[in-house]
């Protein structure tokens, strides 16, 4: 009898696919089109809200445990994985959680400079996977990935939701996302959405002085 319900939940589960997930997204306004201002400094026709979607455990995790299905495959397993505040966070717990082992996170000190607080710690030759929400240019995730690297540890490669590179990150490790969005960018001196007047929206938690 047992068996019989163990089977049944489990090819009762859905395939997770990016359709899937950009599907969802959608549903819940987390994917966004207009003018935006990203944590880079840098302009965009698109914006991926993915607090909106993480709020939902019932969506966050289904989405984890396909990234660590695909970390699994690939032979890249951690010690421990490193999610950057805040959007890192929730989809760094969930991930942990997926692969069975430790969730902590970096965050910004006074100086802006990514750090290790809280009594969290990494000891030399652990192995990392560093969980963000999106990707957005990769800067971020270097300096997560250099911290780390600076304490001995090895980042085995970067798990996210979204890749708004489509691959094209400049970073040293393998890049895992469930989702390619393709959005343009623009320096602000060279955004043709500033040309035409339309607003400009900062929907990220970065303070004012993080885009000067």
């Amino acid at each position: 009898m047992t068996s019989f319900f163990f089977s049944l939940l489990t090819t009762s589960q859905p395939t997770f696919t990016p359709e899937t997930l950009e599907q969802q997204l959608l549903q819940e306004d987390a994917l966004l089109r207009g003018h935006f201002r990203l944590s880079s400094g840098l302009h965009s026709d698109t914006y991926v809200q993915c607090a909106r979607f993480l709020r939902r455990p019932d969506l966050a995790a289904p989405a984890a445990a396909e990234l660590a299905r695909q970390l699994r495959e690939a032979g890249l397993v951690p010690d421990v994985v490193v999610g950057p505040a805040m959007g890192g966070v929730v989809m760094g717990y969930e991930l942990a959680r997926q692969l069975g082992v430790p969730g902590i996170f970096t965050e910004r000190d006074d100086a802006g400079q990514m750090t290790l607080r809280r009594g969290f710690i990494v000891e030399p030759g652990q192995k990392i996977v560093i969980a963000e929400d999106v990707v957005t240019t990769g800067k971020s995730t270097n300096e997560v990935a250099r911290l780390l690297q600076g304490l001995g540890a090895k980042v085995l490669a970067v798990a996210s939701l979204i890749d708004r590179t489509s691959g094209q990150a400049d970073l040293s490790f393998p890049n895992f996302a469930l989702l390619p969005v393709t959005a343009a960018t623009y320096a602000p001196a060279d955004c043709p959405l500033c040309r035409a007047s339309l607003p400009v929206v900062k929907p990220g938690s970065r303070p004012e002085k993080a885009f000067s």
